[in-house]
């Protein structure tokens, strides 16, 4: 169980990778892949602002979120990493790009984009925030959370399933609000996918009903170095539905990223 902790491996090792977790999880989303890594990378899996005992900051933005991350690095004297982000946590990981570009080796979209909310997604969120404030982030989150995953998924694996509700049970009603507005303010940043001259990894699902594969083919040849991985019968949570291919895909694309 996440204890609401970020976790930073010893200083000594590199290459560095961060790890950053999408709407209403923590740090603890990661797990998995901390355990496989760490023998081989610094590995930084920070709870984000409104994540894991972290208090939200107000205003709450993409951004700022980016902002804070950048002051841990800095806090753990990395001067390159490999950012990789789900979700919400891929925002981020492209507003870090875009803010700090000396410090990027790689940028991964794990069932993310760097396209901004389309008019309908941010009525979805809308109308999100509304069933939140209504019924509570616990209501919320054991209704929407489980269409995180696969059909297949979620029949074979509902102890899995659950597990991620009850992280997301531990978001507040607060930071899921903020969130959600910070992601209905984002720009679009496909230009940053266009310019930075880092390799980036896409990992897509084609059951991800969250982000879906129309939204994301269009970007996979925009940078100058992709690493395109798609899944059948993923949804949105590859780093459980296939941990173990998730696992090898980031050893080699943070490998890559230090030739």
């Amino acid at each position: 169980m996440h204890n609401g902790t970020s976790q930073y491996d010893d200083q000594g090792k590199d290459p560095v990778v961060v790890l950053l977790h999408g709407f209403a999880e923590n740090a603890g989303v990661w797990d998995i892949q901390q355990a496989y890594l760490k023998d081989r990378f610094r590995v930084i899996t920070p709870d984000l602002p409104g994540a894991g005992g972290v208090p939200v900051t107000t205003p709450l933005t993409i951004e700022s979120m980016a902002d804070y991350v950048y002051a841990i690095l800095l806090a753990e004297n990395v001067e390159k990493a490999t950012i990789i982000g789900h979700s919400m946590g891929g925002y981020v990981a492209l507003a870090f790009v875009e803010k700090y570009p000396q410090l990027v080796q790689g940028l991964g979209l794990f069932h993310s984009t760097a396209t901004a909310d389309t008019e309908e997604k941010k009525e979805a969120r809308r109308k999100s925030i509304r069933m939140i404030q209504q019924y509570g982030a616990e209501t919320f989150a054991r209704q929407t959370l489980p269409n995180m995953f696969s059909p297949a998924f979620k029949t074979a694996q509902p102890d899995r399933t659950d597990a991620y509700v009850q992280m997301g049970m531990q978001c507040s009603e607060a930071a899921m609000i903020a969130y959600y507005e910070a992601m209905m303010q984002r720009p679009d940043r496909t230009a940053i996918l266009k310019n930075t001259t880092t390799p980036v990894l896409f990992i897509i699902g084609k059951d991800d009903a969250a982000v879906p594969t129309d939204i994301i083919l269009p970007q996979i040849t925009l940078p100058r170095i992709s690493s395109i991985h798609i899944f059948d019968q993923v949804g949105h949570m590859g780093m459980w539905e296939i941990y173990e291919t998730a696992n090898v895909v980031l050893q080699q694309f943070v490998e890559f990223c230090q030739l």
